[in-house]
């Protein structure tokens, strides 16, 4: 499976700088997604920051810590195969991901 899996992402590599912005772009979402109500607090703490006049610069500290969590947070989730667990488990409850095992599964 490794064998495979670098022999793909060179193949991908070679697409250039859009396949790494789009990786980039991934690992973020993937981290936002997982981590989406903690952009609340952010936000909470900003509002309470602006009614009692603290200064806002913890807020956007707060938030580019945030940014660089969920970044983190995605490059691990794909590196350490949860998202290939996590897409497995969607596919356990697909109609169509059922139905092509099935007929796949009687061709072979």
């Amino acid at each position: 499976m490794g064998r495979i899996r670098s022999r793909a992402r060179n193949a991908l590599n070679s697409l250039g700088w859009k396949y790494k912005i789009n990786l980039h772009k991934r690992y973020f979402d993937i981290g936002y997604g997982i981590t989406n109500y903690l952009k609340f607090l952010i936000a909470l703490f900003g509002a309470y920051s602006f009614v009692a006049k603290i200064d806002m610069r913890i807020t956007l500290v707060l938030a580019i810590l945030y940014m660089v969590f969920c970044y983190v947070l995605g490059w691990w989730w794909i590196n350490r195969d949860f998202y290939v667990a996590e897409q497995e488990v969607s596919n356990q409850f697909n109609l169509f991901v059922k139905e092509m095992r099935k007929s796949l599964s009687r061709k072979v």
